[in-house]
């Protein structure tokens, strides 16, 4: 009997109650038409109530894919567990997400947690195991005594513990049973066997499937196509037909927002890099210049979501990859793809030109296990007890994604970002830098609103970091800040000491002029290491 069936029909059997988890990475390998079905079915028939859902990461853009949106419904979701969440402005509504406002509204109970716990708790639910114990988090916001990941006052419930073990803390995320999950591939024929021929990334599908099942849950795929019983190799088909319920198809999915399908994404077509848009001089750019100079020949690095995904895509503008120079230069996000060019914006998780892609909790493996020895970040606050915040500020609920992680197992660190937001205006005269108008936001401030990490404690433990803006750069010491670098054509005392609520641990006696190249809208030289 075929599993093939339609939308409606594959999530009519969802009870109240129940405990759904979902695939997706911001608009890649994101289940739409599934969750779309879902929200719809409550829209109408009120039915099913109070479910629990389960996002490992960020599931769609909240636009022209949804995602998580789609069941962002009071009475639909009563609690949310996610490794991220998405927050754009809708450019057509002028709104942010639906789910933004529950959260902000305390609709809902809501609860943040790194995308490396989100992706290990998923194993050891497959394995029937207690829970997932990690010392990565320790001291951040998901530990207990620092709030344990609760995003809204409604969320009560201890969902993460703080234990010791052969006398030292960890932290603790008990196991619980996921009822039914959403995923997502390329193919399946109708006895529900996937493969991910054409898919940029696999994320948490095999993981999700497994967790299900092991607590007798249900499977729901969605594919491109169907395709006939045994037309592919046994090696291609990723997740066996028996761990699979039912089978949606929808050939006219996305691959990802703006991108209806590219096969340069997987590696199934090589596209060459010159045809890459060209990077309009901003402030974003000038940090991405400067970080990229951090960047060393033969060391896994890894870059987060932000100014620092900009920096392999500069770094291909200025020619550093022409030839074979790209083979000397291994490149890698949290979502597990392999080589190739990190790209920016809403394509980014996925690479350009890939060699390999690893599954969500395989990359996680890689992370934890300290093998990306490079990180570039983003931050959004930074204060004089040299601790960052990326996961909330302001009216941004956006979580931690693969931070914690990266931050506390890479050697080296370098966080990225402008110096102040909220309206900054710059502009760019004889390779010197001049701030227009300032921003409204200082980032640099005297304690942060969220504990995502402490990159002192960091530092202590024998990391070494940078924070890169527009117009300085700093040293992290264990004593705190060290101003070394400033742009041409910045004043420091008005332009960086007086826009930060509290005073760097020492300016570099030998203070030097940040490049000016990187001021200068033409193409750039300049080799990294």
């Amino acid at each position: 009997m075929s599993k093939i069936v339609d939308a409606a029909t594959a999530v009519a059997s969802i009870q109240d109650g129940s405990t759904v988890g979902c695939v997706g990475v911001i608009g890649w390998v994101t289940p739409d038409a599934l969750l779309k079905a879902l929200g719809d079915r409550f829209r109408h028939s009120q039915s099913p109530k109070n479910l629990t859902f389960y996002f490992p990461v960020g599931t769609g853009d909240a636009q022209g894919i949804k995602g998580m949106d789609h069941v962002a419904q009071e009475g639909l979701m009563k609690r949310i567990v996610g490794g991220s969440y998405i927050n754009p402005v809708d450019p057509v509504t002028g709104k942010r997400p639906e789910l933004m406002r529950l959260i902000r509204e305390n609709k809902i109970e809501a609860y943040s947690w790194p995308i490396g716990a989100t992706m290990h708790w998923l194993r050891e639910v497959a394995r029937r195991s207690p829970g997932y114990m990690t010392h990565i988090g320790l001291g951040t916001y998901i530990d207990p005594e620092n709030g344990g990941g609760r995003f809204t006052e409604k969320a009560h419930d201890d969902l993460v513990r703080k234990i010791d073990f052969e006398g030292r803390p960890y932290l603790f995320y008990p196991s619980w049973k996921l009822d039914t999950v959403f995923i997502y591939a390329s193919s399946s024929d109708e006895f529900g066997n996937l493969s991910f021929e054409n898919e940029a990334l696999v994320s948490s599908n095999i993981a999700l499937a497994l967790a299900a099942k092991a607590h007798g849950g249900r499977v729901i795929a969605q594919v491109r196509r169907s395709v006939p019983y045994g037309a592919r190799p046994a090696s291609e088909v990723r997740i066996p037909g028996v761990l699979v319920d039912a089978v949606v198809v929808d050939p006219a999915m996305m691959m990802t927002t703006d991108v209806a399908f590219d096969a340069a994404f997987f590696g199934g077509k090589r596209k060459p890099l010159s045809q890459l848009p060209p990077i309009p001089l901003t402030a974003d750019k000038v940090v991405a210049l400067r970080a990229a100079k951090e960047v060393h020949k033969r060391e896994l690095s890894i870059f987060g979501f932000g100014a620092a995904a900009d920096v392999p895509l500069v770094m291909a503008e200025q020619g550093i990859f022409e030839g074979d120079g790209l083979k000397d230069y291994w490149f890698t996000t949290e979502h597990g793809s392999y080589g190739g060019i990190v790209m920016s914006g809403w394509q980014f998780s996925a690479n350009l030109n890939p060699d390999a892609i690893l599954d969500g909790v395989s990359q996680f493996d890689v992370i934890d296990g300290g093998l990306c020895r490079f990180a570039a970040l983003a931050f959004a606050q930074f204060d004089q007890r040299g601790v960052v915040n990326v996961s909330k500020f302001g009216v941004a609920n956006p979580g931690a994604g693969g931070f914690i992680d990266i931050a506390e197992s890479a050697t080296r660190l370098v966080f990225t970002g402008t110096f102040t937001t909220g309206g900054l205006e710059v502009s760019f005269e004889g390779g010197k830098l001049r701030i227009v108008k300032e921003g409204k936001v200082r980032k640099f401030t005297t304690q942060v609103e969220h504990i995502t990490y402490s990159v002192i404690g960091g530092v202590k433990r024998g990391q070494t970091a940078q924070v890169i803006t527009e117009r300085a750069v700093f040293e992290v010491a264990p004593e705190g800040l060290i101003l070394t670098e400033v742009a041409p054509g910045i004043d420091v005392r008005r332009d960086v000491l007086d826009q930060m609520e509290f005073a760097p641990w020492k300016v570099a006696d030998d203070l030097k002029m940040m490049d000016a190249q990187f001021f200068i809208e033409r193409p750039l030289q300049a080799k990294a290491g």
